[in-house]
C-alpha cells in the first residue's frame, strides 16, 4: 500500500492533536509532514502484509490514537473506534507498539506536557 493512500485516503486521515491545533495537509510544515510520513511508514512496516488490505482477505479499519513522547517513545495506544473484532483491535495496538520508538516529534507538535497525539485509521487483514 502506498504511503499517501495510507495517510491521505479521504483527505487528511492523520489528525494532529497538539497544542489545540489541527493542520490541514496544505498548511502542514514540511518537517511535520516528513515526520508523519516516517511514523506511518514505520507502522506499515511493523505490520508487514497485515497493514496491506489488498494482499489478504477483507480488512476492517481500527481508529487508533497514539501518544508519542518528546523522545519518540510510544506512551499510549488506544482504540478510538473498534473494528468490531477484539483480535483486530489488539493487533492494531501491537503493530503500533512494535513500530516504536520513532524519531522525536518536531517541536511544533509537542504540547506543554512534552508529547503529541495522532489519531488515524489502520487497516489490518483478517
Amino acid at each position: 500500500m502506498g504511503l499517501r493512500s495510507f495517510i491521505w485516503s479521504a483527505g487528511l486521515c492523520a489528525v494532529l492533536l497538539a497544542s489545540s491545533e489541527v493542520w490541514a495537509q496544505d498548511q502542514t510544515p514540511p518537517d511535520v509532514r516528513e515526520w508523519l510520513s516516517t511514523v506511518v511508514t514505520k507502522i506499515t512496516k511493523a505490520g508487514g502484509k497485515e497493514t496491506n488490505p489488498s494482499r489478504g482477505r477483507a480488512s476492517r479499519p481500527v481508529t487508533i490514537r497514539v501518544q508519542i513522547a518528546a523522545d519518540g517513545f510510544v506512551n499510549r495506544v488506544v482504540v478510538e473506534k473498534s473494528s468490531g473484532s477484539p483480535e483486530l483491535d489488539e493487533r492494531a495496538r501491537s503493530v503500533v507498539r512494535a513500530a516504536g520508538p520513532f524519531r522525536p516529534p518536531p517541536a511544533p507538535l509537542l504540547t506543554e506536557a512534552g508529547s503529541t497525539e495522532l489519531s488515524f485509521p489502520l487497516r489490518l487483514g483478517r
